[in-house]
């Protein structure tokens, strides 16, 4: 059996954030010959399709790209020029391609963004708005006392549910070719046929089957686009938790950032990496911390892909958290600890396992952060602390400051809808190497 010490410490510098965690489609297109400029507006539109993106807390519907038979000028599109169905539009803009941009470009599409903050918006949903009933931590701990309340190594209950991307849109102003010809406002209502899923869709689906221990895991794989068998690349692997246990393949890559945000281009345009992201059909740790056989096979996954890819061992990457008496290994590592002061048993924990690691003789830089902080405040924030040039590297966020207003989210899982969003962090754990 793989010690769990043996495997996540010792396989490279590790990020230790205390933190973790849509359904992948295609886009279909279709291209034809311009029709009539009498037609009814309507029959100028070739087809829809529906643009996800995934935040903090989750995957949501953020865009529908309408597609036209001729190019569209943007200059005079607005906010009112179309409607979606239930929605917020909060930006519409001409582009080339079914794609968001900062700014669009005369083209056959029409992109309809939309507010991420509409309820209808949301495309992964948990259990009391946001975290599971028993508010489960990375790999299914929960945040109960131990061995009580949370979800057991073996338990296969989802936590949450993805909600397939469709939307309706309607034209509801006038839209203008670049060549002058007027689509004027119509009555008919268009819904999505397509979806394209930012990130989510740039990673693999494939099964593995541990000859070991005879389980098979169903794995989200992120290749590097630029993919040389004659580098060496680091791999980043996530785990994620009880809540997006048993769900679509796709689960790990919808729930939050834990995954998709290493693969990002502008991650990958500084640090090219692989990415996994495993599917557990069940709860793999639980309070007791001792693992089921699907932690021996994740570990035989990360050892297969050494053989099958160019993979430098010097730079797995994992994050966790650890039970502070199996610690004192943490001591030889390269660390970084996000975790919020008022997520009772985390914080504890943590504090337990700094303990451990200072009687070590390993020093800890610390500090306390605002989590609705800014980018710019969070980025002066990670300049500060690595300033203090220690290995392990503890950031607090302050009680009251991860959990929006009004939300149902725990402490524990609003700290990971923040920490991935720093891309200081991402940038220190890249930088990491035994």
């Amino acid at each position: 059996m793989v010690d769990r010490r043996r495997f996540i410490v010792g396989s490279g510098a590790v990020g230790a954030l205390a933190v973790l965690g849509g359904t992948a489609g295609c886009t279909a297109r279709t291209e034809g010959e311009a029709v009539s400029a009498t037609a009814p507006a309507g029959g100028h539109v070739r087809g829809a399709t529906a643009i996800t993106k995934v935040y903090g807390d989750g995957q949501k519907l953020v865009a529908v790209a309408v597609e036209y038979d001729a190019d569209i000028t943007g200059s005079a599109l607005s906010t009112s020029t179309f409607k979606v169905t239930g929605r917020t539009v909060t930006k519409v803009y001409a582009n080339r391609s079914a794609d968001l941009a900062e700014r669009g470009r005369d083209g056959r599409y029409v992109i309809v963004e939309m507010s991420p903050d509409d309820k209808a918006a949301a495309l992964w949903v948990t259990q009391q708005g946001g975290g599971t009933a028993s508010g489960s931590s990375p790999t299914g701990t929960s945040s109960a006392a131990p061995g009580g309340g949370g979800p057991k190594v073996g338990d296969s209950t989802p936590g949450g549910t993805i909600v397939a991307a469709k939307a309706t849109v309607t034209q509801t102003g006038t839209v203008t070719t670049t060549h002058g010809t007027r689509y004027p406002a119509s009555g008919t209502k268009v819904t999505t046929s397509a979806v394209k899923n930012l990130i989510v869709d740039d990673f693999r689906q494939f099964t593995f089957t541990d000859p070991v221990t005879k389980q098979t895991l169903k794995c989200n794989l992120f290749v590097p686009k630029g993919y040389d068998h004659r580098k060496r690349y680091p791999l980043v692997l996530f785990m994620h938790d009880a809540s997006v246990v048993n769900v679509a393949t796709q689960g790990p890559l919808v729930q939050g950032l834990g995954a998709v945000c290493w693969a990002s281009p502008e991650d990958q345009a500084r640090h090219e990496a692989f990415v996994l992201a495993p599917e557990y059909d069940s709860v793999v740790i639980d309070d007791t911390y001792k693992p089921s056989p699907l932690f021996d096979t994740t570990a035989h996954l990360v050892r297969a892909l050494t053989k099958t890819y160019s993979l430098d061992g010097k730079r797995l990457y994992a994050t966790g958290q650890w039970p502070a008496d199996q610690a004192k290994p943490l001591a030889k590592k390269k660390l970084w600890i996000v975790v919020s002061q008022e997520d009772d048993k985390s914080y504890s924990g943590e504090n337990a396992i700094t303990k451990v690691v200072k009687e070590q003789g390993t020093a800890v830089a610390t500090a306390v952060w605002d989590g609705r902080s800014t980018g710019a405040r969070f980025a002066a924030d990670v300049r500060s602390l690595k300033a203090q040039k220690e290995p392990v590297n503890y950031a607090a966020f302050k009680t009251g400051t991860v959990v929006p207003k009004g939300s149902a989210t725990s402490a524990h899982m609003a700290t990971w809808h923040v920490a991935y969003t720093i891309p200081g962090i991402r940038e220190w754990v890249m930088d990491q190497s035994l």
